[in-house]
């Protein structure tokens, strides 16, 4: 039993070896507000409820530098920048960008995000319904050219 129990922490101990590159370059010269007019309430959302997985600027909390929970954030952060990053909106291409707006207008609708899971930890990111009009109503500001 001792055998297994040290056996289980000097895996556990190894495993912070293995770690996820972070998402913090604070690089924003490809940022949506760059060439798209994000009032202040807009930025405000957007910071507090979808720029965590949806930039390129992520606030880690503590347990974010734990294996394996490091390796989860990491692949969620990464699955939800493969959806849309707003730190990179000048490289999508006009396709890419229709795409993007028609499912962010539905994702807004359907209020499906932020995650549900996201919430449990992050009860501040949740939004209310005159948040997800303020959103759903910029988003239809958005011209595609």
């Amino acid at each position: 039993m001792k055998k297994g129990i040290l056996s289980i922490v000097v895996v556990f101990i190894l495993i912070q070896l293995i770690r996820p590159n972070k998402n913090d370059s604070g690089n924003n010269i490809n940022h949506i507000s760059t060439v798209i007019n994000v009032p202040e309430n807009v930025q405000s959302i957007l910071k507090k409820s979808c720029n965590d997985c949806h930039s390129n600027n992520t606030v880690y909390p503590w347990y974010s530098k734990i294996a394996p929970v490091s390796w989860y954030l990491a692949s969620h952060v990464n699955d939800g920048k493969e959806h849309l990053n707003f730190s990179e909106w000048t490289a999508y291409n006009i396709n890419q960008k229709k795409h993007i707006i028609k499912d962010l207008d539905e994702v807004l609708k359907s209020h499906e995000m932020p995650l549900k899971s996201y919430l449990i930890i992050h009860k501040d990111a949740k939004m209310n319904a005159e948040q997800f009009e303020l959103l759903s109503n910029w988003v239809k500001t958005i011209k595609i050219n």
